[in-house]
C-alpha cells in the first residue's frame, strides 16, 4: 500500500507556469532571471497558503539550473534540479524563523554565508516566517543582508509585513502576493480532480473555494477531507454537510416568509434548521450575508461582487428586483445588531426568534417615504390628527361705489384682532392693543399724516416705555454689597451647598459702580466660589438692582473674610485622636495592645 500524500504537497508547483493566481510575480521573476538582474535579497509577503514559499523554492531551483529554458524556467532534468527535487541540494538552505529566532541562529547562518557553493552559481537562503525574528536577531542580520557575497541570495517570506523592521524592508525587493480568486481555485481543483479521477460538480468546488477564502492550501485540504468523507465523490450536499454550511435555499425561503409576514412558517423553518445542529449565530451571519448578496444583485455595476455558486446566481438577480432596497437595509441593520448582542444573550434560541419576529413584521412596522433625496422612516401606528387652526373673524367687504365714480374698487380686507399683550411685573395690569388701520384707497388722496405713521413695533415700544419705564442701575455700595453677599451665603447654607463656607470666608472689594472683586485665601475656596459664581451674580443683580453687575474671583491669603465671626475648622482624625488621649490616656494603651490604626 502506497503512502498517502496530501494534495497540497503532491501537486505543489514545480515551475513558475504552474503557480496559480500569482502571474504578476512569476512574470517578474522569470524576466529577472532571463536578463540576469537578480537582487541579492527578496521579501515575499502575503496571506497564508498563496504560494510564497513555493515561489521561493522555484526561484532557488531555477537560478541554479544548468539548462534553463529560454523563457526562464528550470529544466527539471539537470543534476541541480534533480537534487533539489529530491531534497538533497547543498546550495539551498531553509530556516524556520519561528523556531530559530535568536541571535545565535542568525550568527550561525552568517558564518555559513562565507563559504562559496561547491556546485552551481548561487547559495540560496530561504527564511520562512521572518517576522518571528527578535529585534536583536534582525540587527545582527542587517550588515550581511545589505552587502552579502556575490553568490548569496536571501529570500524572506512572511505573512505579517508590518512586523518587520524598516531597515530590513529597505534592503529587499518586496513582492506582495494576493489572495487567489474563486475562479482560479475552482479551475485548479477541477484539474486535480481530473488527475485523481474524482467526480466533483462545479457547485461543490465553488463552495470549497469560498470556504478557503483565497488560500489554495486550505482548499486542497478541504477537498481531501470531503473525498475521504464521500468515498471519492464530491457532491453539493456532502460538501454542505461536511463544511457545516447552511444551504442558501433556506435563506430564500426565509425571505419569502418575511415578505408574506408569515411568522409561523419562519419559526418552523428555524426549528428545522436548529434540529440539524446549526447554531443561531451561524444563521444570523448567513442571513446577513444573504441580504448583502441581494443588495449587490440590485445593481448591474456590482453584480461581479456576488459571491455564490452558479446555480443560485440567477435566483439572486430575480429575487433582488422584487424587494425594496430600504427593506433590505433595515433588515441588515436588525441582523447586525442581533449578531452583536448574540453572545450576551442568555437564551440564544429566543434571541434568534425575536429577530425573526422583527424581520417578519418589518414591513408592517415601517413605512418608507421619499423626502427629497433621502429616505425617512415613519411608524404606521402613529395616528394623524387634524391641524388646529386659529379662529379668525369673517371677512369684511367695503360697499361697492357707484358706477358714476371713477374709482378703482378696493380689494377685500382681512381684519384680525390681535390678542392683548400682557405686560409682566406690574401692579396694575394693562393691556396693549395694536390698532391696525386700513390702507388708503388708490384713488383717494393721502392724508397729511400718512408719512409720519409709526409701525406697529414702534408703537408697541412707545406704549411699553410709557407703562414700564426703564429703571437705572444702582451703583454698588459697600454696605449693601456685604449685606447681599451674606444673604446669598445664608441661602447656600439653607440648601446645604458645600460652597457656603468658602463664600463666608471670602472678602469683597468694589472696583467701580458695576463690578467688584472676590478674594479667597486658597485655591480650594477659589474653586468653590468659581463653581457658584454665575448663580451668585444672578442673585446679586436682582438684590442690588444692577443688571450690569460683574464679579471677579481672585486669590489673596492676607485678606480678612466678610464675616468677622470665627468659624471653627473641623478637626482631622489625628487631631481628634490626640485630643482623646489627652483626656483618656488608656485609649492609647488599648490602641497599642490591639495594634489598631487610625482610619482616614
Amino acid at each position: 500500500m502506497d503512502k498517502f500524500i496530501v494534495s497540497a504537497r503532491k501537486y505543489r508547483p514545480q515551475n513558475f507556469d504552474t503557480v496559480v493566481g500569482q502571474g504578476h510575480i512569476t512574470t517578474t521573476l522569470k524576466n529577472a532571471i532571463k536578463q540576469n538582474q537578480l537582487a541579492h535579497a527578496f521579501l515575499f509577503c502575503g496571506p497564508r497558503g498563496v504560494g510564497k514559499t513555493t515561489c521561493a523554492r522555484i526561484l532557488a531551483k531555477t537560478i541554479n539550473c544548468e539548462n534553463a529554458t529560454p523563457d526562464g524556467e528550470a529544466c527539471n532534468e539537470c543534476t541541480s534540479c534533480v537534487s533539489f527535487n529530491h531534497g538533497s541540494s547543498l546550495n539551498i538552505h531553509e530556516l524556520d524563523a519561528a523556531s530559530n529566532n535568536s541571535v545565535d541562529d542568525i550568527r550561525t547562518l552568517v558564518d555559513q554565508v562565507r563559504f562559496a557553493p561547491q556546485a552551481g552559481k548561487y547559495k540560496v537562503y530561504i527564511i520562512d516566517e521572518v517576522h518571528m525574528l527578535s529585534s536583536a536577531a534582525f540587527n545582527a542580520f542587517l550588515k550581511t543582508l545589505e552587502e552579502p557575497p556575490s553568490y548569496a541570495i536571501f529570500i524572506l517570506a512572511t505573512t505579517e509585513k508590518h512586523k518587520i523592521l524598516p531597515t530590513i524592508l529597505s534592503r529587499c525587493q518586496i513582492f506582495d502576493f494576493k489572495r487567489i480568486t474563486t475562479n482560479d481555485t475552482v479551475e485548479h481543483l477541477e484539474s486535480i480532480c481530473g488527475k485523481e479521477q474524482v467526480k466533483a460538480d462545479k457547485a461543490s468546488l465553488q463552495l470549497i473555494a469560498q470556504k478557503s477564502e483565497g488560500c489554495m492550501r486550505d482548499a486542497l485540504s478541504i477537498m481531501d477531507k470531503i473525498v475521504s468523507f464521500s468515498n471519492g465523490e464530491v457532491s453539493y450536499n456532502s460538501t454542505l454537510e461536511h463544511l457545516n454550511i447552511l444551504d442558501e435555499d433556506y435563506y430564500f425561503r426565509l425571505m419569502d416568509y418575511m415578505q408574506q409576514q408569515d411568522l409561523a412558517s419562519a419559526m418552523l423553518l428555524f426549528d428545522d434548521i436548529n434540529r440539524k445542529g446549526f447554531e443561531g449565530d451561524l444563521v444570523l451571519n448567513g442571513m446577513a450575508a444573504f441580504i448583502r448578496n441581494l443588495l449587490v444583485s440590485k445593481d448591474e455595476k456590482v453584480v461581479a461582487l456576488l459571491d455564490t455558486v452558479e446555480s443560485f446566481r440567477e435566483r439572486y438577480l430575480t429575487t433582488a428586483q422584487q424587494i425594496p432596497t430600504a427593506l433590505l437595509i433595515s433588515a441588515l441593520n436588525i441582523l447586525n445588531e442581533s449578531e452583536i448582542n448574540y453572545r450576551s444573550a442568555r437564551n440564544k434560541r429566543l434571541h434568534v426568534e425575536l429577530t425573526l419576529i422583527k424581520l417578519c413584521y418589518l414591513q408592517q412596522a415601517m413605512q418608507l417615504s421619499l423626502d427629497e433625496n433621502s429616505v425617512s422612516k415613519k411608524k404606521l401606528i402613529e395616528s394623524k390628527g387634524a391641524l388646529a387652526f386659529k379662529q379668525i373673524q369673517p371677512v369684511l367687504l367695503r360697499e361697492r361705489p357707484a358706477k358714476s365714480q371713477q374709482v378703482v374698487p378696493p380689494a377685500a380686507k382681512l381684519t384680525i384682532a390681535d390678542e392683548p399683550v400682557m405686560i409682566p411685573q406690574q401692579p396694575a395690569m394693562k393691556t396693549v392693543t395694536i390698532d391696525q388701520q386700513p390702507r388708503a384707497n388708490h384713488g383717494s388722496t393721502p392724508t397729511p399724516t400718512a408719512g409720519k405713521k409709526l409701525s406697529s413695533l414702534e408703537k408697541l415700544r412707545q406704549q411699553f416705555k410709557e407703562i414700564a419705564p426703564e429703571k437705572e442701575d444702582q451703583p454698588l455700595q459697600e454696605a449693601t454689597l456685604i449685606e447681599a453677599w451674606q444673604k446669598f451665603t445664608q441661602l447656600l447654607r439653607d440648601n446645604r451647598n458645600p460652597a457656603a463656607q468658602s463664600f463666608s470666608l471670602a472678602t469683597v472689594e468694589i472696583l467701580d459702580a458695576n463690578s467688584f472683586n472676590v478674594y479667597t485665601s486658597n485655591p480650594l475656596e477659589n474653586r468653590f466660589v468659581e463653581i457658584t459664581k454665575n448663580e451668585a451674580a444672578e442673585f446679586l443683580k436682582t438684590e442690588l438692582q444692577n443688571t450690569q453687575l460683574q464679579l471677579f474671583n481672585l486669590i489673596d491669603a492676607n485678606r480678612q473674610p466678610v464675616q468677622q465671626e470665627v468659624i471653627e475648622r473641623p478637626l482631622s482624625v489625628v487631631e481628634q485622636y490626640q485630643k482623646m488621649i489627652a483626656k483618656y490616656p488608656l485609649v492609647q494603651q488599648l490602641k497599642e495592645k490591639l495594634k489598631l490604626e487610625l482610619g482616614r
